[in-house]
């Protein structure tokens, strides 16, 4: 069965940007950039031109840079925002500006002291100026995950008449449950008029530890776009992780739904973005994370020494990490001490790997996790300095 093709829209270097202390020079911006197209993702959003001059030189640099994919510039639904957005993008090969508003009540009260119906004028408007820059331009209704679901298909509406290409549904506080939000794409796809001619696309933040699942119900929902980035990084709690979504399309072939996407350059790219933002990725983080192939249960690494698929359903090789990692530990057996010893040029006997395995255990009691350094001490105690054959 043919698959649908579900755009990756990388926004690392506009809301990953965002996160305090992750500040890009432009220099920097470009090394990812050029990391991220030959990932091979769809669009690139570079920037908040109108933010700053930083912001308006890196987006110029990166569009004079890319060569495939879609370079991006966001805006408010304001006229200098979307000009300025405009003359940054203009060496793009492939420009597109991302423009929009928040729809929900909540914004549309405090934010702007208005009204729905000057909200759906704003929308239209702020769409049909971007056209006469851009043939390419992606309307956000901000806040759309607590947009009452009518009100939200009329603003699409809007926005398609007004020559919109791409619809953004963000959950912007990642409030939604996934059946929500994928209820809610599902009714847009049935309530918006010449839906059939643009693409739905799934902006998703983790506040509550849901965008990579909110995403892929947007996809199984009808959306066609993904917005993510490196690393899950972004505003709070982060957005939707690249390297999440891209490898569930990848090892779920029933949804019939795949990317473009190399997927062996995710490692090198979420340690370059690491390295270069100056942040952290959590060990236990799914895909990139230091210990996503690792193994310290004496149960899981007799598994996975005798089938690597007993444990992992990804080869770490698709993902661009090396191999799985057998780590020593007090929870470790006599296989996985066998296995690493063997690692190691220790050829060991049945005999010899008990002797061997009760002073293992005497290390492993005392630290939280056992050197290959310890490993030949512990060699050197059991057999007194002497050459294991």
């Amino acid at each position: 069965m043919i698959r649908d093709k579900v755009e990756i829209f990388d926004t690392t270097l506009r809301d990953g940007e965002q996160v305090p202390g992750c500040k890009l020079d432009t220099n920097q911006k470009l090394k990812i950039a050029e990391k991220l197209e030959a990932l091979g993702v769809d669009v690139i959003e570079a920037g908040f031109p109108v933010s700053s001059p930083g912001d308006f030189k890196s987006v110029t640099e990166i569009s004079k840079l890319v060569k495939n994919a879609s370079v991006c510039g966001l805006t408010r639904a304001v006229k200098k925002d979307i000009e300025v957005a405009a003359e940054a993008l203009k060496y793009a090969k492939r420009p597109r500006i991302h423009t929009g508003i928040g729809t929900s009540d909540s914004h549309i009260k405090y934010k702007f002291n208005s009204t729905r119906e000057e909200i759906i004028v704003r929308a239209k408007e702020a769409v049909s100026y971007a056209k006469n820059f851009v043939d390419d331009v992606e309307f956000y209704a901000e806040d759309a995950s607590r947009t009452d679901n009518e009100f939200l298909a009329r603003v699409c509406t809007a926005a398609v008449e007004a020559g919109a290409t791409v619809l953004n549904i963000p959950d912007t506080t990642g409030y939604c449950l996934p059946d929500e939000y994928g209820k809610k794409i599902k009714y847009l796809k049935e309530n918006v008029k010449d839906i059939e001619n643009v693409i739905i696309s799934c902006h998703c933040h983790n506040d509550l530890g849901m965008a990579t699942a909110n995403a892929i119900a947007g996809v199984i929902n009808g959306a066609r776009q993904i917005e993510c980035t490196i690393n899950g990084i972004g505003e709070r709690a982060g957005n939707t992780a690249l390297e999440e979504v891209v490898m569930i399309l990848r090892q779920h072939p029933n949804l019939n739904l795949q990317t473009n996407l190399k997927p062996q350059l995710l490692f090198e790219l979420s340690n370059l973005v690491s390295r270069e933002m100056g942040m952290f990725v959590q060990p236990n983080k799914a895909i990139v994370g230091a210990n996503a192939f690792a193994h310290s249960s004496g149960i899981h690494q007799d598994g996975v020494i005798k089938n690597r698929e007993t444990y992992e359903i990804i080869d770490p090789a698709d993902v661009g990490v090396t191999e799985s990692a057998i780590v020593l530990t007090a929870r470790s057996g006599r296989a996985a001490l066998a296995y690493k010893a063997k690692k190691m040029g220790y050829e060991l006997t049945k005999i010899q790997l008990d002797t061997v395995y009760a002073e293992f255990l005497n290390y492993a009691d005392l630290k939280k996790e056992v050197a290959d350094t310890d490993l030949h001490e512990i060699m050197a105690i059991s057999f007194k300095n002497r050459a294991i054959a």
